[in-house]
C-alpha cells in the first residue's frame, strides 16, 4: 500500500524530494504546497500534474496524508511539523529541525508520543563517499582535528534565497548542522564547548544578522573541529570547499580538482576522491607508505542523494525503524550551532 505524501515547499530541496517520491513505488504524492504559484505549478507540470495548494493547513485537511515532506524556510519548520504530527502523519523535514533546542526536543518527544517516524534531512549521512570519509577518519587515532568549510559566492536567485534564510538564521547555523553532525560521527565523542566569530558584510541583511561565520568546537576526547560558512556576492571562491581530518596516524581529505563554482548545489556534496596520508616513518624519519587516493567519483548527484534519503524515510516507516538516535543527533547538532551563534553574539565561549 502506497504512502500518501504531501510535499511542502517547491524550491531546490522540495523539487528534488518530489522527484524522488514521484519515481518510488512506495509513495504517492497527494499535493504540492508553496507560497509562490509559479514554483508549485512548474513542479506539478514537470511531474505530470499533481494537485497544488497555496495554504499548508488547507492542504493538510484536504489531502489527509500519511506523511508530510517539509522543505520550507527554517522559521516554519517547528509549526509545520507540529501540525503534521497532530494530523497523525509521519514527517520528513529538511534541516534544521527547529530554530531552538527546546522546540527541537519537544518535536522529537511529540513524534515519539504520536508513534510517528520523523526523519531530518542530513543528506551527508546517506552519501556513500561521505560515509567512507567518516569511516576512514575513525582509523586515524585520537584526538582528531577536523577542518571544514562551505563558502558560497551567491548572486541572483541564490543570494535572494540566502537573504530569506538569514531572516531566521546565519550560515554557520543553517549549513553548520551538516558538518557538525559529521564531526560527531567521526569522533563518536561528546562536544563540550563552542566558540565563534563572524561578520556582517552586506547592508542588504538585518543589522543583527551576519553572513560570514566560523565556529570552533571541542570534544570530550580532545578532538577539535573548525567550520566556516559565508554567503553572498562578496565571498571568495579561493578554498571555498575544505574537508580535511587529521589524527595521530595521518590525515584524510576530500579532493576534487573538478570542483565547479561555490554556488552550485550539486557541488556542495561532491567528493571526487579521498586522499589518505599515513604518518608512519622509518628509522630515518622517512614515510613508510605512499599517499592513497580512494576514488569516489562514481557518486550520486543531488537528486540521487535525495532519492537515497527518501528510501531511508520509506524504510523507517515500513520497517518501523528505531529513530531515537537519529533524532538525538539532530537535536545535538542544532545545540552546537546555536551555541556557536550565542558565542558570536556574546563574544564568549559557550559550555555545552
Amino acid at each position: 500500500m502506497k504512502i500518501k505524501i504531501l510535499v511542502v515547499g517547491c524550491g531546490n530541496m522540495g523539487t528534488s524530494h518530489a522527484r524522488a517520491y514521484h519515481q518510488m513505488d512506495g509513495f504517492e504524492i497527494v499535493g504540492l504546497v508553496s507560497r509562490k504559484p509559479e514554483s508549485r505549478e512548474k513542479l506539478s507540470q514537470e511531474l505530470g500534474g499533481y494537485p497544488t495548494f497555496g495554504n499548508y493547513e488547507s492542504a493538510l485537511r484536504e489531502t489527509n496524508p500519511d506523511a508530510v515532506s517539509i522543505n520550507t524556510y527554517p522559521d516554519t519548520h517547528a509549526d509545520y511539523i507540529r501540525k503534521a504530527l497532530h494530523a497523525d502523519a509521519h514527517v520528513f523535514v529538511e534541516k534544521p529541525l527547529a530554530l531552538t533546542v527546546e522546540d527541537a526536543q519537544s518535536l522529537a518527544d511529540l513524534a515519539k508520543v504520536k508513534n510517528k517516524k520523523m526523519v531530518v534531512g542530513y543528506i551527508l549521512r546517506v552519501h556513500p563517499a561521505w560515509a567512507k570519509f567518516v569511516e576512514v577518519a575513525r582509523t586515524l587515532g585520537k584526538p582528531l582535528v577536523m577542518r571544514m568549510n562551505l563558502n558560497q559566492q551567491s548572486s541572483g536567485d541564490n543570494w535572494y534565497t540566502h537573504k530569506q534564510l538569514m531572516n531566521s538564521m546565519s550560515p554557520i547555523v543553517d549549513c553548520g548542522v551538516h558538518y557538525v553532525d559529521v564531526m560527531c560521527l567521526m569522533t563518536q565523542s561528546v562536544p563540550i564547548s563552542v566558540s565563534a566569530i563572524g561578520a556582517r558584510l552586506s547592508d542588504e541583511i538585518d543589522s543583527k544578522m551576519y553572513n560570514y561565520g566560523q565556529l570552533q568546537v571541542r570534544f570530550e576526547d580532545g578532538s577539535v573541529g573548525w567550520y566556516e560558512a559565508g554567503w553572498g556576492p562578496m565571498m571568495s571562491e579561493t578554498a571555498f570547499f575544505v574537508k580535511d581530518v587529521i589524527g595521530p596516524k595521518g590525515c584524510v581529505s576530500i579532493v576534487d580538482e573538478a570542483k565547479g563554482d561555490s554556488d552550485s548545489v550539486d557541488d556542495h556534496s561532491k567528493t571526487g576522491a579521498l586522499k589518505l596520508h599515513h604518518s608512519s616513518t622509518d628509522e630515518n624519519g622517512n614515510f613508510t607508505k605512499k599517499d592513497e587516493l580512494i576514488d569516489t567519483s562514481d557518486e550520486p548527484d543531488h537528486d540521487g542523494l535525495c532519492l537515497l534519503e527518501q528510501e531511508f524515510f520509506l524504510k523507517a516507516i515500513s520497517e518501523d525503524l528505531d529513530l531515537n538516535d537519529h533524532l538525538r543527533d539532530a537535536v545535538n547538532s542544532l545545540r552546537i550551532v546555536l551555541a556557536a551563534d550565542e558565542s558570536f553574539r556574546t563574544g564568549k565561549t559557550v559550555a555545552l
